[in-house]
């Protein structure tokens, strides 16, 4: 890590981070977690972070909760949320399954799953996160009418998402398929050098009925 990173990590952590270790564990307090009752939008596997801060910055009605396992990720995020000053953004270090068991049903806006790793050997797709058990959990904690939006640049994983996503019965997709790209989402790193190497980004976006 730089240093700018370790300094925001270490003076930054206790305000704003919140350690998410495995197991079982109490539930989460949003409310208190970030001092106002306001939607929540879970963010996992938020990188470095600047896609958080960015979207966060742009919507100061809702509180973001990023989810990251990447230790420079997250003291870069950190970083950013001093410098812009941002006081809706809590950012979680763990596993983002064991996080979000612990979020109360309906209690989420939206969930937020962009650029995940794709793994794309076969015998490695049952690490992937779009799983049904996994896309179950997700959407138990969504509020009706909640968000699940994806995104990725790996074209079998998008298919394999859409099955996934579709055959829940609790989602709607209201595009009928492949969502056109929202401006709200920033580009993000991955998605520029998706760009580069001309692999079409897959946006797919469904409701909590």
């Amino acid at each position: 890590m730089s240093g700018r990173q370790t300094d925001a990590l270490d003076r930054l952590f206790t305000a704003y981070g919140l350690d998410v270790p495995d197991g079982p564990g109490a539930p989460i307090d949003l409310a208190g977690l970030f001092g106002r009752t306001a939607p929540v939008v879970l963010e996992i596997g938020s990188g470095m972070g600047d896609t958080t801060a960015a979207m966060a910055s742009a919507d100061p009605d809702r509180d973001y909760l990023a989810v990251e396992v990447h230790t420079p990720g997250i003291a870069n995020l950190l970083d950013l949320v001093e410098r812009h000053g941002l006081r809706n953004v809590r950012v979680a270090q763990g596993d983002a399954l064991e996080l979000t068991r612990r979020l109360p049903p309906g209690s989420l806006d939206a969930v937020h799953v962009f650029f995940p790793d794709p793994w794309p050997k076969s015998r490695h797709h049952k690490r992937r996160l779009i799983q049904p058990t996994h896309v179950a959990l997700l959407r138990d904690r969504l509020a009706s009418g909640g968000v699940l939006h994806c995104a990725t640049d790996w074209a079998e994983y998008a298919e394999a998402m859409r099955e996934t996503l579709d055959a829940d019965p609790e989602l709607v997709n209201p595009h009928g398929g492949f969502a056109p790209r929202p401006a709200h989402r920033p580009v993000t790193k991955f998605e520029r050098r998706a760009l580069v190497a001309d692999r079409p980004v897959a946006d797919l976006i469904y409701r909590r009925r």
